[in-house]
Formats: structure tokens, sequence, C-alpha cells
């Protein structure tokens, strides 16, 4: 169902003209603001634990997150990544990524290695949601004060404070 919701969504994101592209690169690598963290909190936990069509069940789900023509946070994409593929990074008008990540054995207590190196390396946010519990976690991972820290977002939406 949420993908039927996310498909419709796609619909609404008009590309951007040339003269708009400065303004999004520049938002790309700040913290995003609080209405696409709230996007990604919202739609990240209404998807842990869908299931994709396919063979391989064992694929992280990856939202990218952007604005249409009136400035309204949207889902602009969705794609199935391995667990060790990094989210394309190309696209100017995504503003943040959305990843739910399945874990085997013991849930690990935050954003992983590798979540924070792709952040570092290209300066978009990142949004994990776990899949191992119930209410899905979640983690905003982005570049603060010229270091990638993450922070965990509450079920009801509140923040708590950036970790290193």
């Amino acid at each position: 169902m949420i993908f039927a919701a996310a498909a419709l969504m796609l619909g609404t994101a008009a590309p951007l003209d040339a003269a708009d592209d400065a303004p999004v690169a520049a938002a790309r690598f700040n913290v995003p603001d609080d209405d696409i963290r709230q996007l990604a909190a919202i739609v990240g936990r209404s998807m842990a634990g869908q299931r994709v069509g396919g063979g391989n069940q064992n694929v992280d789900k990856l939202l990218f997150l952007g604005r249409d023509e009136s400035g309204q946070p949207v889902v602009t994409g969705i794609m199935v990544l391995t667990s060790r593929q990094s989210p394309p990074t190309g696209d100017p008008a995504v503003l943040a990524f959305v990843r739910t990540q399945k874990t085997k054995g013991r849930p690990v207590p935050g954003p992983s290695a590798a979540d924070l190196a792709f952040v570092a390396g290209n300066g978009i946010a990142l949004y994990v949601v776990g899949e191992w519990a119930r209410p899905a976690p979640v983690w905003e991972i982005a570049r603060v004060d010229g270091a990638v820290r993450f922070r965990p977002i509450g079920e009801l939406g509140e923040i708590g404070p950036w970790q290193d």
C-alpha cells in the first residue's frame, strides 16, 4: 500500500530548471528542514516490514526525497538495494534518502559505519529505518558543523541530541 502511495507522489515532482539547481544543491549539504525529516520518519516507518516483490527478500528499500514545484516535500523515487550497495548520488534534486535496513542477528544501536561514510562522502542526509523492531527506530545522519553526526527520531517526531 505504501508503494502505491509513494508511486502517486512520484508523479507530483517536477523536474527542476537549471536556474533552480544552485539553491537545491546548497540545500543538499545542510541538515534537512523539519518537513523533510517528518516525511522521512512517516514514510520510512510505513515502509518498514513491507515485502518487496521478487525472489530476494533480503534487500533494503530506498526512498529519494525532494520538493515539488510548490516547495512541498515529496518522494521523488523508490528503489531496492542489497545491504552492500550505496545509493546513487547524481540527482541534484535529491535532498535526502530514507533507507530501511534489515539486520541479521542482534540489532546495531544506531547507524552503521557505512551509513556515516556515505554521508561523509556525499553530503546528502540519510535517514536509516531499522526493520528489526516495532516501532521501527529512525536515525537522521547529516553534516553538522563540519562533522558527520546522527540523532534518533522518536515515534512522535521528537528529535534527540546530535551524536558523533
